[in-house]
This record gives structure tokens, C-alpha cells and sequence, in this order.
């Protein structure tokens, strides 16, 4: 398994590629590391490392390091404190098997998000009442990496995840659900993933709560990772709170 941080941090560097590319925003990818040489939008990024031994000196000069940049340390390898970042939190990366699959409860229905109506919900639904507008954007519809799935219960968008199609594997991120139907929800979530890409194996990462319901679902720990936050530019440098990165 010592592969599978690599290739989920590959994947999810992918993943906010896709993100800023629907902003305008042209990033850099070599061996070591992916990053943004311009602010990426809220709750993503400033660089994801992609290596191990990635050099923070030269990471951080890739990117604009000011208050309210952000760092993903895919191996949880880097310490930027020298450089006035804090540790804003810390999650394993998970991989799940396309071996089990249980059923899903017929509560709710998971589709595929196809129109940017249905979109808009999902973004409101995703975001909630607090989250920043305009992160992820309809521009994504197009890609042909990308399906963004919903959960819906009575017309109502309930849940949703989005998964990033790669070669080694496929990323499930931006998973969220009501509290009440959130194992529920798993299930479906998962199920229609395995439709869409049959015999993929998924990647992705959690903390807290929702690791241990991502555990309950077939998912292994196959290693650390750390999110890095410099402070001291207040909310306008960048809204990165302890909802970033659900990318």
C-alpha cells in the first residue's frame, strides 16, 4: 500500500487543477510538487506536495507565500513553522477497494449532475449557509475528468461528492450529506461511483468523524497528510478556516 499516498495525493492535485482552471488560474505541476504561482480560490491550496522530500524552501517560493496561503503536505513530511505557518489540521488519505460493495438504501436517489440548474443547487447545498459562493463553478459540467454526483429526498438536494477521474485511480472529494442520513448516504454515494467507474479503485482523504464512517464503509488509512496555514491577513487574504480543503 506505500504507493497509495502518492497516487492520492496525485489525484487530488488533479482535482484543484481542474478547480482553478474554472477561475482562470494556471498553476504548475513537475515531480515534486503542484502549485499556484497566484492565490487559488477559497478552501483550496496554494500547493500540494507530491513527494516526500519536497524542498519547502523551494515549494514556498513557487507560490504567493503571504498571509493566508495554504499548503497540503501530502506525506505530512514538511515543517513550515520557521516560515509562519501553523498547522490548520490533519487527515489521513483512504482507499477503498472496487471489491466490496454493499447496497444502498432506497431513501434517497444519487444522480449524476448534469445541467446548471441542478448544479446550482448542488453548489448551495455543498457550500451551506456560511460557505463562500463561486468556488466551484458550472465550468466543471465540461471536463471530462470530473462527475459531480447528488443525493436528492423530496426534490431537495441532500448530499453530493465529486469524483476526479485518474489514471491509477479514481479521487472522491467535496463529500457532504445531512447528519441524519450521512452512513445512508455513503452508501448510496458509493454505489453510484462504482457505476460510473466500475472496477476503480477510489482515493481521498478524512479526518475526525468522518474517517471513521468512511472506515465503517470499506475504506483503508494508507497515511498522513497535514494542511498548512500562514496567518495574519485576516478573513480577506484567504477563506481558509476548518472547512478548507474539502477539495
Amino acid at each position: 500500500m506505500s504507493s497509495w499516498p502518492a497516487i492520492a495525493a496525485a489525484n487530488n492535485a488533479e482535482w484543484c487543477d481542474a478547480v482553478c482552471r474554472t477561475h482562470g488560474i494556471n498553476a504548475e505541476r513537475d515531480g515534486h510538487a503542484w502549485s499556484s504561482p497566484t492565490r487559488t480560490p477559497p478552501l483550496y491550496p496554494d500547493a500540494v506536495t507530491l513527494v516526500a522530500d519536497a524542498s519547502a524552501s523551494e515549494l514556498l517560493a513557487r507560490i504567493d507565500a503571504s498571509p493566508g496561503c495554504s499548503v497540503k503536505d501530502s506525506f505530512a513530511s514538511l515543517d513550515l513553522t520557521g516560515y509562519g505557518f501553523r498547522v490548520l489540521f490533519e487527515a489521513q488519505w483512504i482507499v477503498r477497494s472496487p471489491s466490496e460493495m454493499r447496497a444502498a438504501s432506497a431513501r434517497t436517489r444519487w444522480t449524476i449532475v448534469r445541467d446548471v440548474e441542478t448544479f446550482r443547487a448542488w453548489e448551495d447545498a455543498w457550500r451551506g449557509p456560511d460557505g463562500p459562493a463561486g468556488v466551484l463553478r458550472a465550468d466543471l459540467l465540461r471536463m471530462k475528468t470530473v462527475t459531480l454526483l447528488a443525493e436528492q429526498m423530496d426534490d431537495r438536494i441532500v448530499g453530493g461528492a465529486v469524483l476526479n477521474h485518474g489514471a491509477k485511480a479514481v479521487g472522491i472529494s467535496n463529500f457532504f450529506s445531512e447528519d441524519s442520513t450521512i452512513s445512508g448516504s455513503w452508501q448510496g454515494c458509493l454505489a453510484l461511483a462504482n457505476a460510473v467507474s466500475p472496477g476503480a479503485t477510489l482515493v481521498g482523504y478524512e479526518s475526525g468523524d468522518a474517517l471513521d464512517v468512511a472506515r465503517r464503509h470499506d475504506f483503508k488509512v494508507v497515511g498522513p497528510l497535514r494542511v498548512w496555514l500562514r496567518d495574519g491577513g485576516g478573513a480577506a487574504a484567504h477563506a481558509n478556516t476548518g472547512r478548507l480543503l474539502r477539495a
